[in-house]
């Protein structure tokens, strides 16, 4: 009886939640290793159940592994520098074909056979995403960094009830295409439309210190995390965007596994959620 009261208890929270959430914007990246096998777990089902529950989602992906293996494939060799693709135009036209293909059309596919409606699109499109070349453009070649985000075509697609899929694509100078971080479009994106949440989808739990999970950080304890090194190689960027967006005006970000059975609905919708969430500290009383 004891664990029948303990799930409606639960179950009562989490609808309070929801309800409490609904109309609010929520802006999700997956990418990366996360995305590495196939292993979507129950994402693309916890995305049309907060669809259906009134919030109104934004999936921003990339397709790191899959852009090596096609380069790999068509006997192009994949270079970095300090982390970043080098992305020359042979390497763009595949980076294109990726994450306004392949990745793209196939988790839209997915949505929809999991009863969803999803709209397949990059930066290009609607001018989503303006960008101009990197600073290191020439080391990194066509990688551009946000200049100006146009969310118009996105409030149409949300406002109709749809799920806009978005691969990490932008659009420059004369029309270039060029290769966006998907954490730094995420984080753009988010602030843009006055998302309530960044959620980050990775392959590893959350921030740890020194062997201790961290569940919850203030900006300036992530902050101090980098600053001292105990973030460090990949997850630097995945905090920097988070950073970004609450300075921009978003309520929280949240790093979390990608592979958790339904965690993005319990770092949604539970107090202790699953992940490590960033926020701003309350102001006392």
């Amino acid at each position: 009886m004891k664990a029948e009261r303990d799930l409606g208890q639960e179950m009562a929270a989490a609808l309070r939640y929801a309800s409490a959430w609904r109309g609010k914007r929520v802006v999700i990246k997956y990418g990366g290793r996360a995305m590495a096998g196939e292993k979507f777990g129950t994402l693309i089902e916890d995305l049309v159940l907060l669809r259906s529950a009134g919030l109104r989602p934004m999936l921003v992906h990339g397709g790191g592994a899959e852009i090596t293996t096609m380069l790999q494939t068509m006997g192009i060799e994949p270079r970095f520098v300090d982390g970043l693709r080098v992305t020359d135009e042979d390497t763009m036209r595949v980076v294109e074909m990726v994450l306004g293909g392949s990745v793209n059309k196939r988790l839209v596919g997915m949505i929809q056979r999991a009863g969803g409606r999803a709209v397949g699109l990059t930066g290009k499109d609607g001018d989503l995403l303006r960008v101009r070349p990197h600073a290191r453009a020439e080391e990194l070649g066509f990688v551009g960094e946000i200049e100006r985000v146009d969310t118009s075509l996105l409030d149409q697609l949300t406002n109709s009830g749809y799920v806009p899929v978005i691969g990490s694509l932008g659009v420059g100078p004369g029309g270039q295409t060029y290769n966006v971080n998907a954490d730094t479009a995420a984080a753009a994106l988010a602030a843009e439309v006055a998302a309530e949440k960044l959620l980050l989808l990775t392959d590893v739990r959350g921030i740890n210190d020194n062997g201790a999970f961290r569940s919850r950080l203030t900006p300036a304890q992530a902050q101090e995390l980098i600053d001292s090194g105990v973030v460090s190689a990949g997850m630097v960027p995945k905090v920097r965007a988070c950073l970004s967006a609450l300075e921009a005006g978003v309520g929280s970000a949240h790093i979390v596994a990608a592979g958790e059975p339904h965690g993005l609905l319990v770092e949604l919708f539970t107090e202790g959620g699953i992940g490590t969430m960033i926020k701003q500290p309350q102001p006392r009383e």
